[in-house]
């Protein structure tokens, strides 16, 4: 009687529970608020929209919080209606006046807070929701923007995302959500090359076309000739034949 071997067991066992342990890993690991902005451009407006999973097993989340800069505000901001959620723009005084595009500001919003209407509209630990704002303007290129985020359950517990990403280094186990604004692409095409590389395009185009043109008119002119000269030819070796047999039968009858 042959008995199996429990070394591959043991081997498929680790390796499920390893693969397992990845999976549990990657989960723990992007299960936090983030950010995606639709636009990074300094000096323009964008919509950032907060990505929000619910990983606790026990609770749902029933209101986001997410705190504004101050220390380059955004003179405008706009929440995007969410269903069974209703969505709050905080204004008020800056911890210090600041002076954007010339004008000096001592008032901004603050803060975007998202509260579930109902029960059915909470996030449960197998779901996630979307948030998203309209913003502006950036700051200028090179400004890491920080958008500290406070994620609440059900149960009364607060789980606050405010730790600084810093890049180069482990990521926190907290982090906040963020942005690093960027310099505008001002590299254009020329329309000059533009046109001229158009031309030269067509006159490629045109050049070969004529060429293919000439080259299928040869061709056709070849193929005509030597049908003609075949056709000939035949003829003649027809007529020669025909002479021939005559001739013949004249010879015999004589």
């Amino acid at each position: 009687m042959k008995t199996t071997s429990a070394r591959p067991l043991k081997a498929a066992a680790a390796t499920t529970l390893t693969a397992g342990l990845m999976l549990i890993g990657l989960g723990a690991a992007s299960a936090h608020v983030s950010v995606t902005p639709e636009s990074t451009t300094g000096g323009s407006y964008s919509r950032l929209t907060f990505n929000v999973p619910s990983e606790s097993e026990t609770a749902k989340t029933n209101k986001l919080e997410v705190q504004l800069p101050t220390d380059t505000p955004f003179s405008s901001v706009r929440a995007k209606p969410v269903e069974g959620w209703t969505a709050e723009v905080i204004r008020g005084e800056l911890p210090e006046p600041v002076t954007v595009d010339g004008a000096t500001i001592t008032e901004a919003p603050l803060s975007v807070v998202w509260t579930a209407n109902d029960e059915a509209h909470q996030i449960t630990s197998d779901q996630y929701q979307t948030f998203s704002i309209s913003v502006g303007k950036l700051p200028e290129a090179g400004t890491t923007v920080m958008l500290p985020a406070a994620q609440s359950y059900t149960d009364g517990s607060v789980r606050n995302w405010e730790e600084p990403a810093v890049e180069g280094e482990e990521e926190p186990e907290s982090p906040a959500p963020s942005f690093i604004t960027t310099s505008e692409d001002t590299t254009e095409a020329d329309p000059a090359a533009a046109e001229a590389e158009t031309a030269s395009g067509t006159d490629q185009d045109t050049t070969a076309s004529d060429t293919e043109t000439a080259s299928a008119t040869t061709d056709d002119t070849s193929a005509i000739t030597l049908g003609t000269l075949g056709l000939v030819a035949g003829v003649l070796g027809l007529g020669a034949g025909v002479f021939a047999l005559l001739r013949t039968r004249k010879l015999r009858n004589s």
